[in-house]
Order: structure tokens, then sequence, then C-alpha cells
């Protein structure tokens, strides 16, 4: 008895973890405190980045109306999730050497994970997969990335588009990212690339095949049709304001341009709950 009193000893007790994880992320806080404050900066500032305020709240909402499956599982703390700590910190550190946002930025959620694992377990980490997933999609990608994407997801679109506009009846010609109707000129920005609106339908897929679909394979399926999905909707996007451009050059240009950006992610989200409720019924 005296042996396995000495064992259960050198486990700590509910309590001491709950402490200990408390203490970790309140000096994690006051350490990522800038960073944070950009963020939030950024998802106000940038209306194609405003999404991302959503996202801290939705993911502890949805570890809340879990944590019946997550406290279903004993505490049981890992050394192993000490070297995610130690490679958040890594990342924290050459963030900020290197005044790279992305890294110091993304060291935040790894270091939540890191100590999640390392106090809790492997398994109760597990149960937040999803939370955790929609905690990466709220920071920007890295702006090398971003601008190596965006410019052929530019030239893709305004082709695309360029060749649906013909099928309209309607005179177009493209140069570049330019595409020149009789009476106007529209610039296709990075805006209408479509990785502004892959978050946002990443997001939501992740969401909806929480809700929709059993088998991990068919939620990162509905995961992955959200990046065609989202260049597919920002073609719609863009040679609606060109039809309508011209004919009406104020109308498309002013409220249709405005409007259009969430007529577009309702019916991408649609499209998704489609797709969703197809792999639910025939191959969940």
């Amino acid at each position: 008895m005296g042996e396995n009193t000495a064992d259960a000893s050198c486990y700590p007790t509910e309590g001491r973890v709950y402490a200990w994880t408390a203490v970790v992320i309140i000096l994690s806080g006051f350490l990522y405190f800038r960073v944070l404050a950009d963020l939030v900066s950024d998802w106000w500032n940038d209306p194609g980045l405003s999404q991302g305020m959503l996202i801290p709240p939705l993911a502890a909402y949805i570890a809340w109306i879990r944590r019946s499956t997550t406290f279903s599982y004993p505490a049981a703390p890992d050394d192993r999730g000490f070297l995610v700590v130690g490679l958040s910190c890594l990342a924290f550190i050459i963030g900020k050497l290197a005044a790279e946002f992305f890294l110091s930025r993304i060291s935040f959620v790894l270091l939540l994970a890191g100590v999640i694992w390392a106090f809790w377990g492997y398994i109760r980490l597990r149960t937040l997969a999803l939370p955790f997933l929609l905690l990466i999609t709220m920071i920007p990608l890295p702006r090398l990335v971003y601008n190596c994407v965006s410019t052929p997801l530019q030239l893709f679109a305004s082709d695309a588009a360029t060749m649906i506009i013909r099928w309209f009846g309607v005179t177009v010609y493209r140069d570049g990212n330019i595409i020149n109707l009789a009476t106007v000129r529209l610039g296709v920005e990075e805006a209408c690339s479509g990785l502004n609106s892959l978050s946002s339908l990443g997001v939501a897929a992740a969401l909806m095949g929480a809700l929709l679909c059993r088998r991990m394979s068919m939620r990162i399926a509905l995961i992955v049709v959200a990046a065609p999905l989202a260049v597919f909707v920002n073609v719609i996007r863009i040679t609606g304001t060109a039809v309508l451009a011209d004919y009406h050059r104020d109308f498309a240009l002013g409220f249709y341009h405005i409007f259009s950006g969430w007529l577009i992610f309702v019916l991408g989200f649609l499209v998704l709950y489609l797709v969703g409720k197809t792999l639910h019924v025939y191959f969940d």
C-alpha cells in the first residue's frame, strides 16, 4: 500500500493541474499582450481580416459546449507537451527578431496547445482539435506567402471572369488583372483573389464538418472543398460586377460592389452546406 501511495503522489491533483495551467496562461497573456493587440488592430482596420474577431469567442464556445467530452478523460500530464512549448518559444523569438508577425502570432496558438498537452494530456488536447483549428485560421498568412499566392489567383480569377462575361455577350478585353469594358475599366485587386474568402469559408467548413459529418475524413474533405469554392465565388462576384457595369456603372461600382461581398459569402456558405449534407448522406 505504501508503494501505491508513493506512485500516486508522483502525479499532481486535478486542482493543481488547473492552477498551474491558469498561471501559465496568465503569464503568457502578459508576454503576448503586444502581439495580440497588433493582431486585433489588423482585424479592426482591414475589412478582409475582420472575420478574425469572431473566431476566438467561437472557438471558446465550441470548447465550452464540448467540455463534458474533454473532462470525461482524466488529466494525464505529459512531458512531451513541453517540446511544443519550447517550439512555440523558439517561433516567438524568431518572429520578434525577424519582425515576422506570422511566427510570433502562430507561436501563441502553439503555446496554448503545448500547455494543454503538458498539463492535461494528449487525449484532452485531441478533443479540442476543432477550436485549435479555428484559432489557426484567425492568423493572417505571412505577407510573402500572401503575395506569392494572390497574384496567380488574381490572374486566374480575371481570366475566368472574362470568359464568363463573354458568354453574356458583353464585349470585354483583359490586360493582366485589368478587365476593359466598353465604358469602364475594372481592376481585379488582391481582395478579389479569393484568399480572404478562403479564410471565412474555411472556418465555415470546419464548423459544418463538426455539425454535419461524423467521420474525420469527411470533415477534412469539406475543408478541402472550401479552397476552390472561395476562388469560384469571387469569380462570380467579378463577373456580376463587370456585367452590371456594362449597363449601369454607378450601381455596379457602388451598392452592388459593397453588397456583393456578403452575397457571395452567403452563396459559398449554402454551397458548403449542400456539399456537407451530400457527404453525410452518401459517404459518412
